[in-house]
């Protein structure tokens, strides 16, 4: 029953090794302009209107603020679309700062960005809610902290099923906030179409009277005072170059067509609403955003005016909810990479049976609920939260391109600097800028939890090095034996006697000092080795055909030298492997498939013990071999763990 629920909630598994899986997940550019550019689009909703607010009675500065705006979003998209052309494997803004900045660079650009997906998610879902709430009645106002939680919980759901699913579900809601604000904006402009030379030339006119009264460098703090504060409209700008693995073939090309789909839409948005507030010089009013102020306005006198206004703030309140797709697509990819460079546990690189990132998905949900949980989802501190982090990471990026062209050199170097140096110096502005101006309101509560990220992942990759470098040594010890090649009767398969069935991973210390304990424990009793493993398709192998097979191609290397190792101790020995994406469900497979051919067998796992166990080693070291003991004991098989004694130095390693 509890399979059959599973089932139904999350959908059937997929199959890692069927050749149409890449095709059948991955999204082509429009999906991947949904999936991940709503992030970018939606932050038009509060972006634009935050930056116009604050230039405060100087709004003829809006016309010079949207031009800044959209050129901005085209500077910073052909900068990601370098950063795409560079690595074309994903990684983003984390593998960026890793490969041309350092390790350190890398793993506060990846926390920053982390801490940024959570609260994408969680200031979207609580931002929608707000919207949408306006709408009913004031008597249900107090279901809006639920309805919030259990958004949050069905986009769990929905990611944990797929992200191709998730993306075509949400799809009609982008494309109805897509087309009525590009028909909003067009109306805006064009019923003022006479009046658009006269906004030029009177823009100019004022801002040079403002300059002359308060002085040039006032008016340009002005200016950049509301650009650095509109600086969320920025953000999800990065979300392509994070998730190529998402996209379909050929990547690099998909990814710079998703981009360009989301630099167009987003400069056209926010530059058009900050042009149609200008035009309509729209004010604030208590309880109203400045959209459903200006889209109240422009179609009061339509026919189905009000029908229309509903459809069109409704849109806005349900794009957030998409928006919060790209915390959940891209933040366990971001968080894979930290996995695979030893940042955080490895389990953040397993596939789930619907072959995403289930650990990723579920800690990003569960983190975002948290905030929502600390801040009542409270949208105004949440805002404050989340317009950092995505700004040091930006910072980082464009720094890293910059000391890449400067050292290669190579053909458009040149304007690759000058494109990348351009953005590191817009986004190192907005970063100290918006520090500075939101560092009591709350800012320092993002700063805090980033710097405490930053700090647990230094800890995990301590201990992570004591840990390789102890298991390093003992590789050395034992793949070095000096064993002669077994000379006697050639060596036969005896399936009615003892057999030792040994899972291993990978030709290495552990499986060794395993068959060696066998042999010290039970000495003679074993006449046959059945060594079993299982090749992981997790997040770094899951990139192609010819990964999965190369991964195939080296399980059966390493079993077949535990073969020659067992034989050259006067043992007969077997080998069986899979593939998969769950170590325990493929070596119960593999268990059971042997059952026939060896009739005494027992089962042998080796598992590293450490001295003074505690939650720190649990966590980060997974406990394999406990759970798939008591499995098949509860499958009528005999299962002995053989511990590894771990103590971080060679001499005290047994």
């Amino acid at each position: 029953m509890v399979e059959r629920f599973k089932e139904l909630v999350l959908g059937k598994r997929k199959d890692p090794l069927d050749p149409e899986v890449f095709h059948n997940i991955t999204l082509v550019a429009f999906f991947a302009w949904v999936g991940l550019g709503a992030d970018g689009l939606s932050s038009s909703c509060y972006g634009p209107e935050e930056a116009f607010l604050s230039l405060g009675q100087h709004t003829h500065l809006a016309l010079l603020l949207a031009i800044a705006v959209m050129a901005t979003v085209f500077i910073l998209s052909a900068s990601y679309s370098q950063i795409i052309e560079l690595f074309p494997s994903g990684g983003g803004g984390y593998l960026v700062a890793s490969k041309l900045l350092g390790p350190i660079p890398g793993v506060v650009s990846g926390c920053a960005l982390l801490v940024d997906y959570i609260l994408t998610i969680a200031i979207s879902v609580a931002s929608s809610m707000d919207a949408i709430f306006s709408f009913v009645p004031a008597h249900f106002y107090h279901l809006k902290f639920i309805a919030t939680v259990l958004c949050l919980v069905f986009l769990i759901i929905l990611n944990l099923r797929g992200v191709k699913e998730s993306v075509v579900v949400l799809t009609p809601i982008f494309l109805v906030f897509v087309v009525s604000h590009v028909l909003i904006i067009f109306y805006g402009i064009f019923t003022h179409g006479s009046g658009l030379p006269a906004l030029v030339s009177d823009t100019f006119a004022e801002t040079r009277s403002g300059i002359h009264d308060i002085g040039f460098w006032a008016m340009a703090l002005i200016l950049f005072r509301a650009f650095a504060l509109g600086g969320g409209t920025f953000t999800g700008i990065e979300a392509v170059s994070n998730g190529i693995q998402i996209l379909r073939e050929p990547r690099v090309a998909t990814a710079k067509k998703t981009m360009f789909y989301m630099a167009a839409s987003l400069s056209f948005t926010a530059g058009g609403l900050l042009i149609i507030y200008l035009l309509n010089r729209v004010h604030a009013v208590p309880g109203q955003t400045l959209n459903a102020v200006i889209v109240g306005g422009l179609t009061a006198k339509w026919p189905m005016g009000h029908l229309i206004y509903l459809i069109i703030l409704l849109s806005e309140g349900a794009l957030l909810v998409v928006a919060a797709q790209t915390g959940f697509v891209d933040g366990p990819r971001v968080m894979s990479n930290m996995a695979l460079d030893r940042w955080l546990p490895r389990r953040f690189t397993n596939l789930s049976q619907r072959l995403v990132m289930k650990d990723g998905i579920l800690l990003m949900g569960i983190a975002a609920m948290a905030m929502i949980f600390y801040t009542h989802a409270s949208v105004r501190i949440l805002i404050v939260m989340y317009s950092i982090n995505v700004f040091l990471t930006f910072t980082l990026s464009q720094m890293g391109m910059v000391i890449h062209w400067f050292e290669t050199r190579g053909r458009g170097w040149i304007h690759g600097i000058l494109m990348n140096a351009t953005g590191m110096l817009l986004t190192l502005g907005i970063l100290v800028m918006t520090s500075v101006i939101k560092f009591r309101e709350g800012g320092w509560v993002t700063l805090a939890v980033t710097g405490f990220f930053i700090a647990v992942c230094m800890l995990i990759r301590r201990h992570d090095h004591h840990t390789t470098k102890a298991l390093k040594e003992l590789n050395q010890i034992l793949t070095n034996l000096p064993l002669r090649d077994h000379v006697g009767e050639a060596l036969v398969k005896r399936g009615t006697e003892p057999t030792a069935v040994l899972m291993v991973s990978g030709y290495n210390g552990i499986g060794i000092h395993s068959i060696l304990a066998i042999q010290r424990f039970f000495p003679g009793h074993f006449k046959n080795i059945v060594f079993l493993s299982v090749g992981i398709i997790d997040s770094g192998r899951f990139k192609g055909r010819a990964e999965i097979d190369a991964l195939m191609k080296s399980v059966d290397q390493d079993l077949h030298k535990y073969v020659e190792l067992a034989n050259r101790l006067g043992i007969y020995a077997e080998f069986r492997a899979g593939l998969g994406t769950d170590v325990i469900e493929e070596l119960l497979f593999l268990c059971h498939k042997i059952t026939p051919d060896w009739q005494k067998r027992v089962y042998f796992m080796g598992q590293l013990a450490f001295e003074g166990e505690t939650f720190w080693n649990r966590l980060l070291h997974n406990q394999t071999s406990f759970e798939l003991q008591r499995k098949l004991l509860f499958h009528g098989f005999e299962a002995v763990i053989l511990p590894i004694r771990m103590r971080f130095s060679s001499q005290n390693l047994s």
